[in-house]
Parts: structure tokens; C-alpha cells; sequence
């Protein structure tokens, strides 16, 4: 076979493969950071994982991830057989992740478009340090290294048969999923990694990257290879591995005689199988065929042989007549599978739209004024309607629970950050996470990733006290942080908790005098402690006095909270002097499809989320309370609330100014509350969020559009941009 080939197509795979491999070698690492080593388990999952980026950035010649994978993959070879003892284990896990975060690096430039050009030789110079003293050390207790682990890069596919007494000679049969993808890219997997132990390889079908079409033979028929080597059969199945694209690895050994008449069975002498034929009856052939190899077998050797198992090859499928169903043998029934496809996300975003334009349709549909015409007989069109809204919010939930994403990779993310922030700082911590199966809307995610990484930084910098310090105060060494998330009436609650010094009213309130945050003539005693400890979110706001590579420059904080404002989510911080403190999101599950009441003001219509309004009244003009600087209020069962007329704020035209004319609205965001006075109600409604064009200015208090079922478009209202 030619060595040059094409790797158009195979990139995408490339990648989704080992990001997925980098995801788990990250988890299994964290995981075990607070061991006193690796597992077993664990130091065969990260060599097979380095062996298999090895190998597949090989065939894809990133040369730099070949070099570095393949030197990570040396030092857990070594770990695997000479079990050395004292082995640092914690700096053994910053090498494992500085690998991971070079070949990630790699990967994204990779999957923008730039060249893999990282420089990888500072990481092996460290990690052949690391390797040649945990081999000094195990020299010392008279532990004989393993021989070297030494790729070497096959010269040809095709390598000529030079058998000596120790060559081996096996037939390999491998089974793919049905919905494996790309099955000849993996097949051609399994043989790259096979030549570095191969004297002799040989595979069925060849052409497996030249002939993309060979991949739906090889799922329907399987893949078979020959292999001539000097490893035993479990060293090719720990080569070769089972994973999620491979269903089945059958390895068998033979004679040197069967090797060398290749793929060719047609000069063996072989049984024909009828599908006619029962299972019981292969199986009686099969017993037969058994028996006899044994008879001839035991006249040249005394060493009795193992029962001979069924090989590929072996029988050949007699053709039927047309029109029959054909039968296969020793096929037993299964459980089903559960089959999955990868689908590219802008897909599932182009998808959402269309369901967002099918709701208003349907809308568009229901609403219309033809309908409302007098005497029409409307029972057969009312019953269609109702079918085709059940269906369409049938559609919704499949479609919203294709894009939910558990927050585990994310909440694997903060615990990274916590491992790495802790080392430098020199702190001892212990990170738990609770809830992490919870799952939220994907674009949802890529929201709260920055602020988070934010939150649970300041965590382990501000919160977390130096290990002295926590002594003196009576706490253990170990700090504690805690990574928490859980669903609750549409919203999704992500707490960060630590158990350090907490926050510092005094402090804080001291730093805002200083910088003009505060009013001149409110006392600091007039602020409540939650209205203290939001000031922290303002912009360039920071209570450490020295600037750290994490903290101290004021900038975080405020960018968090415009994040998640941004989606509509909110951040309660609380704290208790010497306890800890607990910083809380409130998001919403999905940023697509709501549900809203819709209300008219004046001439224009406003949709506001029904999770925000606690109730509708009607109010009296004696209810109302005005203060002189024009604020209004008014007492609702002997509440107090502050009152927004929705006309006045956006200087709307034809609005109600009396309040008995309109309706009150009482909206609650974070046990903060607040009237609203519109002129009407319409109804309640599935709402399609649709942004606000870039090129109209940013509206306080505004947070997206919407189109209704007459076709006009109704202005979404944000009820935390009311209450600022």
C-alpha cells in the first residue's frame, strides 16, 4: 500500500475522539489527585489512553503530540511493569496534566485552522527527568527495569515474513457497531498500532483509506487481519482494545501454514454451511470437525490441546435461492442497544429556530381573526388544532432535551482550577462536587463557564485562609469547597461554597467609602448585609490589598454578573465572619422557548416570564403612597412596594395614568419585590425568545423580542433590569 494518503475527513474524528479521551484521562487524574498513587486501573487507562493518541495523531502527523503522548505513554509503561515504590504521586499528576493541557492547546489550534505547532521539548525533558529518577530509585531496591518502550515507525504496510521459534501467528477478526462512523479510519487504527509489534501484518479489506466506501463492508462483514508476531495474545487484545466503536475483538493463534496461505481458504478443505441448516446442527459439524483435528493432533504430540474454537474463515455460506429469508447460525437474540450520532451543534441550533418558527406559526394559526367570525362551526377545526398543539409541544420537549448537556464536564473543569490554584498558593483543599448529573441547555453552559471558573477561583484565593491561619482559628488544615448544582421550578441553582474566613462587612464597606461607591449621607449601619456584599460585583471593586496572578486587580466580579445577567440569571452572595461563604446563580434551564404573559401598554405589547410575577391585583387610588422626589409606592396588605409604571418608564403613548384602570402586577427576582402597572392583560403564551438587533441601543429592562400569533412583535421584559 502507498504510505501517502489523504486525511480529508478524518479530522473531525481526530478530534472528537481525543477530546473526549483528554475529558476522561482528566476526570480519572482529579479523581485520584488525593491518592497516595494511582490505581491499576488507572495507570492501564492513562497508558492505553497516551497509546491511542499516540497512534492516531501519528497517522494524522502531528508530530508534537505524537512525541509527547508517546513519552507520558513511557512513563506509565515503566509504572505498569516494574511497579516502582515511591513514586511522588502529586507531581506525577501535574505531569499527567500538563501533557493534557499541551495536547488540548494543540487540539484547538487544530480545530481553528492554525498549524499544531506547539513546542513539546521543555514537557520532555521534564518528564524524562521524572522517569529516570523514579528508575534510579527503583534500581536502588534492585528492581530491574522493563525493556524500553521504543516506536519505531514501520518503513512499509507490507513487511516481509522472517519467522524465527519465537513468532507467533494469529487471525484476528474485529466486529464494529452498526453506527460506528468512519469504520475504515478506525480499522486503520488498530493496524497502525499493530505494526509496532508486527514481523508480519496482513489486512482484509486493504484499501481502507484510499476506498472510503470499504467502511460499510467493514461494518457489515467486520475487518480481518493476519498477524505475524512475537506477543501473546492478551499483549494484541490490550493493543487493540474494545471501546465504543469496536463491538467485538476475536483473536485467534494458528500454524504458520494457514498464515502464510493469506485470506485464501479455498485450497483448505472446508465445511459448507446450508442456512437452512439449525444452530444445533452447525454446532454438530463444528463438534465433528473438533473431534477429528484432536485425533490427528494427539499421533504427533503427547500435550493435550485446548477445545479449538470456531475461527473466521472456517465455513463458507452456501447461496440460496432468491426469495428466501435467510437464517443466520449461532445468532442469539440481544438486548438492544441504545445507538448513538454525533450531530454537529449549529444543526440542533438551525433545528431549534425551525421549532421556534413552528410555535409561531401555530400560533399565528390558532389567533386567527377569520376565526372569530360569527355562526362558524369551528368543533372538527378546534379538535385538529388540539392535536397539532400536542404534537408541537411533544416536538419541543425532544427537541430541549436533545440540547440539555449534563454540567459533569464543566463542573471536571472547576475541579482543574481548583487542583491548579491550590498548588501554587500553597493551600490544602478538598473539592466536592454534588449534582453534577444535572443537565442544562447547552448554549446555557457556554454562558456560565467564565463566571463560574470565576467564582470558584476567588473560592480557593479570597475564601480558603492560609493553613496558620485556619489553625489559629480553631478549622482543620484542609479547606473545603463545594460545587453544588440542582433544577427547581425552570431554574437551575449552581452554589459555590467555601469554608474559609467569609466576607468582610467592615472592609468591604470601608474600600466603597474610599472609593465614592456609597451615599455621603446614608450610615454604613442603613445597608443590609446582602446590599454590602453586592457591592464586591461592582466594576474595579477589590478588598485585596496586594495584586496575585488570580486576584486583586478588581476586574471578575462585575463581568460575572453581566454574564449571567445576560442570560437572564441572577447572583445572591452570602456569607457568614468566620464560617465561609456561598455564592449562588440562579439561571434558566433554556434560553429558547418560555413561558410568558402577555400585556399591552398603550400601543405596544410586552411579554414578561411567568416564573417572575407572583400575582395580579387591582388596586385602589388610595392604596397609592407619593414621595416628594416622585417615587411611588403603594400598601398591599400591609406591604409595602415600590411602584414602576410600565407607560411612564418608556414614555409611551396613551397609557393609563390611574392605577384603577390598569392592572398591578407584583413581580418577585431574588426575595426582591416590586409592582409593575400595565394597562392590560392578554394572556398567557409559549413565548420564542428572539435577540434584540445589535444595531438598536441596549434597553434597560429589556431583554429580548418576540412575535405573536396576529404577527406583531411584542417586547420582552427582564425583571431584574425593572428592579435595578
Amino acid at each position: 500500500m502507498a504510505e501517502e494518503f489523504s486525511t480529508d475527513g478524518m479530522l473531525d474524528m481526530y478530534l472528537f475522539e481525543n477530546e473526549q479521551l483528554l475529558e476522561q484521562l482528566q476526570e480519572r487524574v482529579l479523581e485520584q489527585k488525593d491518592a497516595e498513587c494511582f490505581d491499576e486501573d488507572s495507570i492501564n487507562e492513562i497508558f492505553r489512553t497516551m497509546h491511542t493518541i499516540k497512534g492516531s495523531s501519528g497517522i494524522m502527523m502531528f508530530d508534537n503530540i505524537t512525541a509527547v503522548s508517546h513519552k507520558l505513554e513511557d512513563v506509565f509503561y515503566y509504572l505498569r511493569e516494574s511497579h516502582p515504590e515511591h513514586v511522588p504521586h502529586l507531581e506525577l499528576v501535574e505531569h499527567v496534566l500538563s501533557v493534557e493541557d499541551f495536547i488540548s492547546s494543540e487540539l484547538e489550534k487544530i480545530r481553528n485552522g492554525d498549524p499544531a505547532d506547539g513546542d513539546s521539548s521543555d514537557i520532555i525533558k521534564d518528564l524524562d527527568k521524572f522517569l529516570e529518577m523514579i528508575k534510579n530509585g527503583g534500581s536502588e531496591k534492585g528492581v530491574e527495569p522493563p525493556p524500553e518502550n521504543v516506536h519505531v515507525e514501520p518503513k512499509h504496510f507490507y513487511i516481509a515474513p522472517v519467522a524465527t521459534s519465537a513468532s507467533r501467528f494469529y487471525k484476528i477478526y474485529l466486529t464494529f457497531f452498526p453506527e460506528t462512523e468512519m469504520a475504515n479510519v478506525h480499522a486503520y487504527k488498530v493496524v497502525y498500532a499493530l505494526k509496532e509489534i508486527a514481523e508480519d501484518i496482513l489486512y482484509s479489506p486493504e484499501d481502507i483509506i484510499s476506498d472510503a466506501s470499504c467502511a460499510d463492508m467493514i461494518v457489515e462483514e467486520g475487518f480481518r487481519i493476519l498477524l505475524q508476531a512475537q506477543s501473546t495474545e492478551e499483549e494484541i487484545r490490550n493493543i487493540i482494545g474494545v471501546g465504543y466503536d469496536i463491538k467485538s475483538v476475536d483473536v485467534f493463534e494458528c500454524r504458520a501454514e494457514d498464515f502464510l496461505q493469506g485470506f485464501d481458504f479455498g485450497d483448505q478443505e472446508q465445511e459448507t454451511i446450508d442456512l437452512d441448516s439449525s444452530v444445533e446442527e452447525i454446532e454438530s459439524m463444528t463438534q465433528e470437525k473438533t473431534t477429528e483435528t484432536e485425533t490427528e493432533d494427539s499421533a504427533h504430540t503427547e500435550e493435550k490441546k485446548p477445545e479449538k474454537q470456531i475461527a473466521p474463515g472456517d465455513f463458507v455460506i452456501k447461496s440460496r435461492e432468491p426469495g428466501k429469508q435467510k437464517k443466520l447460525a449461532k445468532d442469539k437474540s440481544k438486548g438492544e442497544k441504545a445507538a448513538f450520532i454525533s450531530v454537529n451543534v449549529k444543526k440542533m441550533d438551525q433545528l431549534m429556530d425551525l421549532i421556534g418558527e413552528l410555535v409561531i406559526a401555530e400560533s399565528v394559526v390558532l389567533q386567527n381573526p377569520d376565526l372569530k367570525v360569527p355562526g362558524l362551526n369551528l368543533d372538527r377545526f378546534n379538535k385538529s388544532a388540539s392535536q397539532l398543539s400536542k404534537i408541537s409541544t411533544d416536538l419541543q420537549d425532544v427537541i430541549m432535551s436533545m440540547r440539555m448537556v449534563s454540567l459533569s464536564n464543566t463542573f471536571q473543569k472547576m475541579n482543574r482550577i481548583v487542583f491548579d490554584v491550590s498548588r501554587k498558593l500553597g493551600k490544602d483543599i478538598d473539592f466536592e462536587m454534588i449534582g453534577e448529573q444535572t443537565e442544562v441547555d447547552k448554549n446555557i453552559i457556554e454562558k456560565i463557564s467564565d463566571p463560574l471558573m470565576h467564582i470558584v477561583r476567588n473560592a480557593v484565593d479570597h475564601g480558603i485562609e492560609e493553613k496558620a491561619q485556619r489553625l489559629e482559628s480553631g478549622k482543620s488544615s484542609k479547606g473545603k469547597v463545594t460545587l453544588s448544582a440542582k433544577t427547581e421550578a425552570g431554574k437551575v441553582w449552581i452554589s459555590v461554597e467555601d469554608d474559609g474566613a467569609g466576607l468582610d462587612r467592615t472592609k468591604i464597606l470601608a474600600k466603597a467609602r474610599k472609593q465614592g461607591i456609597l451615599e455621603d449621607s446614608k450610615p454604613d449601619a442603613a445597608y443590609t448585609d446582602k446590599e454590602v456584599y453586592q457591592l464586591i460585583t461592582l466594576p474595579g471593586f477589590s478588598t485585596n490589598e496586594q495584586v496575585t496572578e488570580y486576584s486583586g486587580r478588581g476586574v471578575g466580579m462585575d463581568v460575572v454578573v453581566q454574564n449571567i445577567q445576560s442570560i437572564g440569571g441572577t447572583l445572591d452572595i452570602d456569607s457568614t465572619p468566620g464560617m465561609g461563604s456561598t455564592m449562588s446563580l440562579k439561571i434558566p434551564l433554556t434560553l429558547a422557548i418560555i413561558d410568558g404573559i402577555v400585556m399591552e401598554t398603550g400601543k405596544s405589547s410586552f411579554v414578561l416570564e411567568t416564573g417572575a410575577i407572583k400575582e395580579f391585583v387591582r388596586v385602589k387610588e388610595d392604596m397609592m403612597i407619593y414621595e416628594p422626589n416622585g417615587d411611588e409606592y403603594i400598601m398591599i396588605r400591609g406591604e409595602c412596594y415600590p411602584v414602576l409604571r410600565l407607560g411612564r418608564w418608556y414614555n409611551l403613548e396613551q397609557y393609563c395614568e390611574s392605577v384603577e384602570d390598569g392592572v398591578m402586577l407584583i413581580l418577585e427576582v431574588e426575595n426582591q419585590r416590586m409592582c409593575l402597572l400595565v394597562d392590560r392583560l392578554v394572556g398567557e403564551q409559549e413565548i420564542v425568545v428572539k435577540p434584540i438587533p445589535s444595531y438598536i441601543k441596549k434597553v434597560k429592562g429589556l431583554s429580548g423580542c418576540t412575535q405573536l400569533g396576529d404577527g406583531s412583535i411584542a417586547l420582552i421584559l427582564d425583571a431584574t433590569g425593572l428592579m435595578e
